[in-house]
C-alpha cells in the first residue's frame, strides 16, 4: 500500500512547498515526476482487477497476422500487444508504454492549470491508480482524450479531434466524446459544430458503430452493476456543479467555458443515467474525471482572500486524501491492487 501513498505524497509535496521552480528547470522535473509514475504503473505486478484478461490480449494479439491486428477491433492496443510479443517485450511493455501515454496526457494538462501539483493530487486516488492499473485501455484512450482537451482549450479543434481518435484505437468508446468539439467551438460556430458532427460520424464508424448492438448487450441488457459507479459518478458531479456555480470567477477564455459547460452538464446528467446502466454511465464518466483536475486546481479562484484560498485547497487535498483512504481500505476490489508488487519481485 505504500506506493500508492508515495503518489499521493509527492504532488501533496509540491502543493505545500509552493516554491517556483525556474522555467529552465521544469520541464525536467515534470518530466522526472512522469517517468517515476509511468514506471510505478508499467512495472507492476498481479495489480488490477483485468491483469488475467490483458494477458489474455496479448497472448492473441501474438498468434494474429499483422493484417489481423489492423482490423481487429480496438486496434492501437493490439498492435502494440502484437509488437511487445514480437520483440519479447511481454505486458510489461505494453504497461509501460499505456502508462506513459497515460501520464504524458495527466501532466500536459495538470500543466496549464493554476495549480499543477493540485491538478496532479486530484489525478492520482482514482485517474492513476484505479484506472491507470485496472483499464488499461480506457487508460490510454484517456491519456489521448487529456491531451485533446488541451488543444480543445487553445480553440485548436482539429488537433482535439485527432487525438480523440488516436485514442479511439486503444478504446473505442472515445468517440462519444467527439461531440464536444462541434459544442464547445467558440469561432465560427456553425462550420465547427458540423465539422465536429462530420467527424463524430467518421469516428462512430470507424470504431464504434459496428460494435453498438455487442455494447447494448454487454452493459445495458446484461443489467452489470459497477460496484461504486454511483460514487464516482458523484466525483465528477461536485465539481460540475462548482464550474456551473462559479466559472465566472475563474478566469477563463470563451473557449475554455463553452468547453467545460458542457462537460459540467455531461457529468451532472450521468447522474441519472447511472441508475437504468451503471457499468456503462461509469465507463463513460471516466471521459469526464479531468473535469475533476481542471475545477478543483482553479476553485481557489474563486475567492480573494489568501487565507480563504489556502482554505480551499487543503480541503480539496483533504477531499482526496480521504477518497484514496476510502478506496484503499474499504473498496471491494481493492484487493486486486494490494499489496503493490513490482515484476522482477513478483
Amino acid at each position: 500500500m505504500l506506493p500508492y501513498w508515495i503518489l499521493f505524497l509527492i504532488p501533496a509535496v509540491g502543493v505545500l512547498s509552493q516554491r517556483e521552480l525556474a522555467a529552465g528547470s521544469r520541464p525536467l522535473m515534470w518530466g522526472l515526476i512522469g517517468t517515476l509514475f509511468t514506471l510505478v504503473i508499467g512495472l507492476r505486478f498481479e495489480v488490477g482487477g483485468d491483469w488475467g484478461a490483458y494477458l489474455a490480449y496479448l497472448d492473441r494479439a501474438a498468434g494474429m497476422t499483422l493484417p489481423e491486428v489492423l482490423t481487429h477491433g480496438d486496434p492501437g492496443y493490439y498492435l502494440l500487444n502484437w509488437l511487445s510479443a514480437k520483440l519479447g517485450g511481454g505486458i510489461y511493455a505494453v504497461n509501460l508504454v499505456c502508462g506513459a501515454i497515460l501520464m504524458s496526457g495527466v501532466i500536459a494538462f495538470a500543466r496549464r492549470q493554476p495549480l499543477p501539483w493540485l491538478a496532479l493530487l486530484v489525478a492520482v486516488p482514482y485517474l492513476i491508480i484505479v484506472v491507470g492499473m485496472g483499464y488499461t485501455r480506457q487508460a490510454v484512450a484517456l491519456g489521448f482524450v487529456l491531451l485533446g482537451l488541451v488543444a480543445l482549450g487553445d480553440n485548436r479543434l482539429r488537433a482535439f479531434v485527432i487525438w480523440l481518435l488516436v485514442g479511439a484505437a486503444f478504446h473505442k468508446s472515445a468517440v462519444l466524446l467527439l461531440p464536444i468539439a462541434g459544442l464547445a467551438a467558440s469561432q465560427n460556430r456553425f462550420a465547427s459544430l458540423a465539422w465536429g458532427t462530420a467527424a463524430t460520424l467518421i469516428g462512430g464508424y470507424l470504431f464504434l458503430f459496428d460494435s453498438v448492438d455487442q455494447l447494448w448487450t454487454n452493459y445495458v441488457e446484461a443489467d452489470y452493476q459497477s460496484e461504486g459507479g454511483l460514487i464516482r459518478v458523484l466525483m465528477n458531479a461536485v465539481p460540475a456543479v462548482l464550474f456551473l456555480l462559479f466559472h465566472r470567477y475563474m478566469r477563463l477564455s470563451l473557449a475554455q467555458q463553452r468547453l467545460w459547460w458542457w462537460m459540467s452538464l455531461l457529468a451532472i446528467a450521468c447522474i441519472p443515467l447511472v441508475m437504468m446502466s451503471s457499468t456503462a454511465t461509469d465507463r463513460v464518466a471516466l471521459y469526464l474525471i479531468p473535469l475533476q483536475m481542471f475545477v478543483f486546481a482553479r476553485l481557489h479562484l474563486i475567492v480573494g482572500d489568501i487565507v480563504y484560498r489556502t482554505y480551499m485547497v487543503a480541503g480539496v487535498m483533504a477531499y482526496y486524501l480521504a477518497a484514496q483512504a476510502v478506496w484503499l481500505f474499504l473498496a471491494n476490489h481493492a484487493h486486486a491492487w494490494l499489496p503493490y508488487q513490482v515484476a522482477w519481485l513478483g
